[in-house]
């Protein structure tokens, strides 16, 4: 079993940054494609970046061009660069391990982070 723990969250202004560390229990991440999802109040989680294997990436639309996500395998630790935030942005950021694609969409796998909140203000 794999655990994660995300840091990094926080409040910031419209047009900020944050990043997003998600660091593992062990090296074995690196043989999962890896993956951000949020939730905002109210609304379904939603699927946000992933990492394969191969290091090949992949974002949702509403994120393309602002946010980063990558690997630092000697850490064993994901990362989620966050530019250009918008209030739209505001969530519970999670990791997961074990992405996988099913019908089309990307699912997420068997392990979580707790969950690290993002705040947008406007």
């Amino acid at each position: 079993q794999v655990h994660l723990q995300e840091s990094g969250g926080g409040w910031v202004q419209t047009g900020g940054s944050l990043r997003l560390s998600c660091a593992a229990s062990e090296p074995t991440i690196r043989n999962y494609a890896m993956g951000w999802f949020r939730q905002a109040p109210g609304k379904e989680r939603e699927f946000v970046a992933t990492r394969s294997r191969s290091g090949r990436t992949d974002y949702v639309e509403s994120v393309k061009g602002r946010f980063t996500i990558s690997m630092d395998n000697a850490e064993n630790t994901l990362y989620l660069q966050m530019n250009n935030l918008k209030p739209e942005d505001t969530a519970v950021y999670y990791c997961n391990g074990a992405v996988r694609i099913i019908d089309g969409e990307y699912s997420p796998g068997d392990f979580w982070g707790q969950g690290t909140q993002v705040t947008v203000s406007s």
